[in-house]
């Protein structure tokens, strides 16, 4: 992926596609980092943009992605984000592994996260592989796939 990006013109994609869903947002924040844009909108509209546990707001980012590349006419990768909702949840399951991780090391038992999405079980697993008292695997099929914390 090219580095010469106009951030601009995708910052215009991308208004233009929410505005043809009827739905009005501000783009906070856009940056190329490490073959990636970032997007960070604002909007009051969160419920119906983020959804449950984040689902719309992924089937969004995979549209506008689509979007982009065909009018940009390059492959890209996005991180689409609406009102800090994924970094949030990000610190927040950052703070579970590390809770959960420390309670498994002291008990010697496992503890077992509710099912998640890839990207959640993928954010437990990384804070996990820090630590050398514990480790994690997953467990289940589809929607019911989730992370396991065990000792070493």
């Amino acid at each position: 992926m090219s580095d010469n990006l106009d951030l601009k013109k995708i910052q215009k994609i991308a208004e233009v596609f929410f505005e043809k869903m009827g739905e009005k947002i501000e783009i906070e924040e856009i940056h190329f980092k490490e073959g990636v844009i970032f997007i960070n909108l604002k909007s009051k509209d969160t419920q119906i943009l983020i959804g449950e546990k984040g689902r719309t707001l992924f089937c969004l980012q995979h549209l506008l992605k689509k979007v982009l590349i065909k009018e940009i006419g390059q492959f890209l990768y996005l991180d689409l984000d609406i009102n800090n909702y994924k970094k949030k949840k990000a610190d927040y399951l950052r703070d579970l592994a590390k809770n959960l991780a420390d309670e498994v090391a002291l008990t010697k038992k496992e503890r077992e996260f509710l099912p998640m999405l890839p990207y959640e079980r993928r954010i437990i697993h990384l804070e996990i592989a820090k630590r050398k008292d514990v480790s994690s695997y997953s467990i289940g099929e589809g929607v019911e796939r989730r992370v396991v914390i065990k000792p070493c």
